[in-house]
């Protein structure tokens, strides 16, 4: 791999399909009717069988039906029954604040068709690392992304900033990375009930060039094409981790609505 070339972020096998959806249709036919035969007389009610000699057991006594439960105390005379017990309630879920109203890391929108140089600041932010296969990037990256807001927001710490994605490794199976959710402030004392695996640090600084992807998640392929295109054709080398700040909520792989800044951090 040149020295300035993208990392493998682009395109394994499995990311030229994501999520397909599945329609079904139903049928119906008519069928043709056939005319009804006049009706027969009733056959004469066939003679009582005659009664069984006095002391003669019962079918129900001779073949009696099994039992599998043991039979309860009924209520008794002039009581109610008992009403069922009701249901226990489950306890709400932790809502997940929104991240519309926070700010992204450069305070000036993108253009999809220009390339930026901008400074990122360093913000203090909370930290989850994991990995990933590319087909199931969107819904692991989600579920990372509201493990973090959730804790954060149990515990009492303020969300200051859009979620960010940092890719850390990358190869044609899929992914490392470190899900970021930038904070106020880094709380001292840590506080109890935080995941583990959560950690506090600050988000990638420095002079970076961004790109703007606004579409499908399961299109962004082409523009990481064009940010390959751009660092190979102006000769940049770049560090091996793009960043991915997302304006908006990832949802699905197909949402429209899907706005994402990709920082390239040069060396």
């Amino acid at each position: 791999m040149p020295a300035h070339a993208v990392p493998a972020r682009s395109a394994p096998p499995v990311m030229k399909t994501r999520l397909p959806t599945i329609a079904i249709g139903l049928a119906a036919s008519l069928a043709c009717g056939t005319p009804v035969p006049a009706q027969q007389p009733a056959p004469a009610p066939a003679p009582s069988p005659a009664a069984p000699p006095a002391g003669t057991p019962s079918p129900a006594q001779t073949t009696p039906l099994p039992t599998t439960t043991a039979p309860g105390p009924g209520p008794g005379t002039n009581q109610a029954p008992t009403p069922p017990a009701p249901e226990k309630a489950l306890p709400p879920a932790t809502p997940v604040p929104p991240t519309a109203g926070r700010p992204p890391l450069v305070a000036n929108p993108g253009d999809p068709s220009d390339v930026d140089e901008v400074t990122l600041p360093a913000k203090p932010t909370a930290i989850l690392a994991g990995k990933a296969t590319w087909d199931q990037a969107v819904p692991n990256l989600k579920d990372a992304i509201g493990k973090v807001e959730t804790a954060l927001a149990g515990a009492g710490v303020k969300a200051n900033g859009k979620p960010l994605a940092v890719f850390t490794r990358t190869d044609d199976d899929g992914f490392q990375y470190e899900v970021m959710v930038p904070v106020e402030t880094v709380p001292n004392p840590r506080p109890a009930g935080l995941p583990d695996d959560l950690r506090f640090g600050a988000t990638p600084s420095g002079k970076a060039l961004r790109f703007t992807h606004k579409g499908p998640y399961e299109g962004i392929d082409q523009t990481y094409e064009t940010v390959t295109a751009y660092l190979d054709a102006k000769g940049i080398i770049v560090q091996d981790a793009f960043v991915e700040e997302y304006l908006t909520p990832l949802t699905s792989p197909a949402d429209d609505a899907l706005e994402v800044n990709i920082y390239a951090l040069p060396k």
